[in-house]
């Protein structure tokens, strides 16, 4: 297997319980040998935090849709010169709880963005970089929610939008996934946990082992 370091994402609606999965997903690969970095959007750099910050802040509610686009780019932006990019020249691979696919959900599918906006907007920010491998965690929007919903404390401005919103996304991310399943791994979050790690592991063994075969 050659060198380069590898970009995974982890995608879905909130409650999908993917946040859950990256740990597993970490000590996996440095298993194998491999160094790994783990992090998330929007945020992964001090001042992408910051902007997560505000942009999950409940206070913030009057956001308009296209503040809210430009202030993803900018944390992704941040987040890719100062933590993601380094680690995958060093060689690193990096896992990331969410990427460009959610904003196509969220910001494209549920606020009702244009797609191009978005598309130019990845270009700009990002170039030719994107993810090698997307795992998406697909579940109805009313149990993801009844699963976030659970958790402790105050829900941000995602968590309390509306379910026809989450629909919406979850068909953006299924919709992408069927466009290119080359690139995209559909995972069943309806299942119990350890299923569900069980096939995440699954999945990025396969990934893994195609690149030492391919090598």
């Amino acid at each position: 297997m050659d060198t380069r370091g590898r970009f995974i994402t982890l995608e879905g609606i909130e409650g999908a319980g993917k946040s859950t999965q990256i740990a597993p997903l970490a000590e996996l690969l440095r298993a194998r040998g491999l160094e790994v970095l783990t992090t998330r959007e929007p945020g992964g750099s001090p001042l992408a935090e910051r902007l997560r910050a505000l942009l999950l802040d409940p206070d913030n509610q009057g956001m308009s849709e296209t503040t809210e686009l430009l202030l993803m780019f900018a944390a992704r932006s941040d987040h890719l010169e100062r933590r993601i990019r380094p680690a995958l020249e060093a060689g690193h691979w990096v896992l990331c709880d969410r990427f460009t696919d959610a904003t196509y959900a969220y910001q494209g599918g549920g606020r009702g963005i244009d797609p191009a906006q978005i598309r130019l907007l990845e270009t700009l920010v990002q170039d030719e970089l994107r993810p090698d491998l997307t795992l998406v965690f697909d579940l109805p929007p009313e149990l993801g929610l009844g699963r976030a919903k659970s958790r402790a404390g105050q829900a941000d401005r995602f968590e309390s939008e509306t379910q026809r919103f989450f629909a919406t996304a979850r068909a953006v991310y299924l919709e992408r996934a069927r466009g290119n399943p080359k690139h995209y791994r559909v995972i069943d979050a309806t299942a119990p946990l350890e299923a569900v790690t069980l096939a995440v592991a699954a999945e990025l063994n396969a990934f893994v082992d195609s690149l030492e075969f391919r090598s």
